[in-house]
């Protein structure tokens, strides 16, 4: 599993504020006569929930405006309350209005996969781990585990190189048995997940050292 650093975070901030502002920059905020004048904003929460994105938020913020003083109210994986304030920011004008919209999807994304989260953890006996999949955003993937992780959750493999997960459409395509088999002669270190769909199947590779039995 990578993890989350301010690199990262510089780089897939830039990208989106690029997205917004490419290829003429803000063109309404470019019109306001008092766009230079320095103000004081706050970030509120609209639900109860699990904060998460701090960081993404803040960076939206900072490349926007090199003035900007941004301080939180709130760390990531803390719980808030409706109408609490997250965040407050000190900055032009035009670098709030500019960085607003990428900054709140940041925040907001990332939270929201938090609380989802964490409703599921609450609900769970402490034997049982809730974790996350490969099904994420292209490019933002990074971001939503380690909002999994803030929600109580558990990351599974980041990507294709972690783990041998043998899945149904390996199967369709080869013998479970021969596939397995092949998994564990290739193993070097990494672990042996197998998605089996009934019973039979599982009979066909007891005994092999797999990991873990995936029930589809």
């Amino acid at each position: 599993m990578q993890k989350l650093n301010q690199k990262y975070v510089n780089s897939i901030v830039r990208k989106a504020l690029k997205e917004d502002l490419n290829p003429k920059g803000d063109i309404t905020t470019n019109i306001l006569e008092s766009k230079n004048k320095i103000i004081k904003a706050k970030i509120i929460s609209r639900q109860n929930g699990i904060i998460s994105g701090i960081d993404f938020c803040k960076t939206a913020f900072k490349l926007a405006g090199k003035e900007t003083i941004f301080k939180s109210k709130i760390n990531d994986g803390k719980k808030i309350k409706n109408n609490k304030v997250v965040a407050t920011i000190k900055a032009k004008i035009k670098t709030i209005l500019i960085a607003e919209r990428t900054a709140l999807n940041f925040l907001s994304h990332a939270s929201g996969i938090s609380t989802l989260t964490n409703k599921f953890v609450k609900n769970v006996s402490n034997k049982t781990k809730i974790c996350c999949t490969r099904k994420t955003t292209p490019n933002l993937r990074l971001l939503e585990k380690y909002a999994v992780k803030k929600g109580g959750g558990y990351n599974h493999r980041y990507n294709l190189s972690d783990e041998f997960l043998i899945k149904d459409n390996h199967i369709a395509i080869s013998n479970i048995k021969k596939i397995v088999s092949e998994a564990v002669k290739n193993k070097k270190g990494k672990k042996i997940t197998v998605e089996v769909d009934n019973l039979n199947q599982l009979k066909k590779i007891i005994g092999l050292k797999f990991n873990t039995v995936l029930f589809d």
